[in-house]
């Protein structure tokens, strides 16, 4: 989020990209795939830990697939946000109010049937959650949802969308 929101607010040099003859969403896509690649590494480093200190679990094209389309994800949601906030205090609230609750709701570490129904049905529309339940059966049993991997790759075509298009606005 950072470096985006600081070429926006204070060096003012994406406007300098939105004249430069490059699509908007050739710079979003490119922004995005430089965050989903450290995403990745990041990945690639707890995955390495897990195996060295004895977990044992399945690591399948589709389960790098699902892995990737979370990091850009994430990555979307990130730029969204440098696009729309205007100070550096601001960056603090979407982990607040965005990140954090969805990383501790949507079944990363217990479970959503404990939640109550009201709630459960919000977070059942997070991507963390289906990416949740996607992983977790990728790397064991191997059944997973249809309908959360096309959520998954829903969240990842909209974020594109949405982040070009803000990105295209910015002269407005």
């Amino acid at each position: 989020i950072i470096p985006v929101h600081a070429e926006r607010i204070y060096h003012k040099s994406l406007e300098e990209y939105l004249i430069a003859p490059i699509r908007p969403d050739a710079y979003v896509i490119g922004k995005v795939a430089g965050a989903v690649l450290r995403g990745l590494i990041s990945s690639a480093i707890i995955i390495g830990l897990s195996y060295l200190f004895g977990a044992h679990f399945s690591v399948t094209p589709l389960f790098l697939l699902v892995l990737t389309l979370n990091c850009a994800i994430f990555a979307e949601i990130g730029f969204l946000a440098a696009l729309y906030i205007s100070t550096y205090e601001e960056m603090g609230q979407v982990n607040l109010y965005v990140l954090l609750p969805m990383s501790f709701l949507c079944g990363t570490f217990f479970s959503t049937a404990a939640l109550p129904d009201a709630v459960r049905y919000l977070v059942e529309i997070l991507p963390l959650t289906h990416t949740s339940y996607l992983l977790r059966s990728l790397s064991g049993a191997g059944d997973y949802s249809v309908i959360s991997l096309a959520v998954v790759v829903l969240y990842a075509i909209l974020g594109i969308v949405a982040g070009t298009w803000k990105f295209r606005r910015l002269t407005d």
